[in-house]
């Protein structure tokens, strides 16, 4: 235990908080000890800071979970792996290897924590395939009473559903069982093609392939398509070259993008062109490799983002309106737009609950102010029964979000029986689950902006 002092920041430099007190425990009891010895005062974990909200901000006492870490149990056999909570996703190809397995999706970050990542309901892209919670078949967690309780089929399962995206609300995730897959590889071809056509074959694409996704740079004509098809784990390999990868991935993709988008806050008339260009630049690429490489990549241009969950076949609509929303407002924008695609599952707080979703992820460089530029595309996508993704930026409240989650007051009850005195809440999680309106509306998005 230590005094803090220190500032916590996110990743996207929108959430910063002092804690008045840190924790590191070293296992299970000195989680329990935690929690107990927090009685009258709220406690919360933190991961690795890559959710664009304030979820993880602990101001009065944080865990680092940190020394949770690491393969508690391994069967080859059933594919099941159980991980501490504070693993972070970029470690485990190295340590699911001795087992011969892979996770079924991942997202394109993997800086992430595993518990971080399911709470919040990181996903990937695929309509075959679930969020990262999907693959959660059993967890052990420490109550706001500081019961060590084991979630699963066979123990308290009517908590699964809940537990699986608890957004930190219902209590200390210690350990994760997952059902993975036999180790596998991803043939990934990547194009430039008319973005016009791609809308178009939306819905024919995502169907058709195993993963499917697509970006586009404001201002230009054209999106970069990524189409991954899943190999078994000995096909032949024909990965990218350490200079090619370095070449378009650290260079082009970080170190030229990162000029573009500081070039661009000074002055913003110069983003339109600018785009054009690097959208001519961006090569068409084919390789195959093991799924992680594939899947994951490196960001290292900060940047804050706003993602929204809507059904999958509104997809076309709602974009065109953004971008026409765009060119009407004659904003200059220099990220791009990202768009995905996920399984409907029944996890209670799943942006994807019930339905085949589409996913549409907005961003801007974190210098600039996103605020007008995020409240016009929000306007947009909830009109299209939009989720928030939890992790991102968004201003909705518990009674917005109560009308696009039928298991949302499923989920409350939840809370009320693990966490009675809400010792896991924090300013976030009261404004989304229980209507207090300190940050709520569109002044949230500006609140988060100026947190740094």
């Amino acid at each position: 235990m230590t005094a803090s002092g220190a500032v916590w920041r996110n990743w996207g430099r929108t959430a910063a908080v002092r804690p008045n007190r840190i924790e590191r425990p070293a296992d299970e009891g000195a989680v329990v000890r935690a929690v107990l010895a927090a009685e009258g005062r709220r406690i919360k974990p933190v991961g690795s800071g890559h959710s664009f909200t304030a979820i993880a901000a602990a101001p009065d006492i944080q865990l680092d979970l940190a020394d949770l870490s690491g393969v508690r149990a391994a069967d080859a056999a059933t594919g099941r792996v159980s991980l501490g909570a504070g693993t972070p996703l970029h470690r485990l190809p190295h340590l699911l290897a001795p087992h011969g397995l892979a996770m079924p999706n991942m997202g394109d970050i993997d800086r992430q924590t595993i518990s971080g990542a399911i709470s919040t309901g990181t996903h990937g892209t695929g309509i075959g395939f679930g969020g990262l919670a999907t693959q959660v078949v059993g967890a052990r967690l420490v109550t706001g009473t500081g019961e060590l309780i084991t979630v699963s089929a066979t123990e308290h399962s009517e908590l699964l559903p809940a537990v699986r995206v608890g957004l930190g609300a219902l209590g200390v995730i210690t350990e994760l069982t997952l059902q993975l897959v036999p180790r596998f590889v991803l043939h990934a071809v990547e194009r430039t093609e008319p973005l016009d056509l791609v809308l178009d074959e939306w819905m024919p694409r995502v169907r058709e392939h195993d993963h499917f996704e697509f970006y586009w740079f404001p201002h230009t004509t054209t999106a970069l398509t990524k189409t991954n098809t899943r190999l078994p784990g000995d096909a032949h390999r024909t990965p990218l070259g350490r200079a090619e990868r370095w070449l378009s991935d650290e260079v082009l993709a970080n170190g030229v993008y990162r000029a573009m988008c500081a070039l661009g806050r000074i002055a913003p008339p110069v983003t339109p062109p600018l785009a054009r260009l690097v959208d001519r630049f961006t090569g068409n690429r084919d390789f195959s490799d093991v799924s992680p490489n594939v899947f994951t990549t490196n960001r290292s241009v900060r940047f804050r983002e706003m993602e929204y969950a809507i059904p999958l076949e509104a997809i076309p609509e709602a974009f065109r309106a953004i971008r026409s929303l765009i060119e009407a407002r004659g904003w200059r924008i220099s990220f791009p737009i990202e768009v995905r695609a996920a399984a409907s599952d029944e996890n209670w707080l799943s942006t994807a609950y019930g339905r085949q979703t589409g996913y549409i992820a907005v961003h801007r460089y974190f210098r600039e102010d996103p605020t007008e530029y995020f409240a016009g595309v929000e306007d947009i996508l909830r009109a299209f029964g939009g989720r928030p993704h939890w992790g991102k930026m968004h201003t909705q409240t518990s009674e917005t979000l109560r009308e696009v989650y039928p298991r949302f007051d499923d989920f409350l009850a939840a809370r009320d029986r693990l966490d009675p005195e809400r010792r896991f809440a924090n300013p976030y999680l009261e404004r989304v689950l229980d209507g207090a309106t300190g940050t709520s509306g569109r002044s949230a998005v500006r609140a988060y902006d100026g947190a740094a």
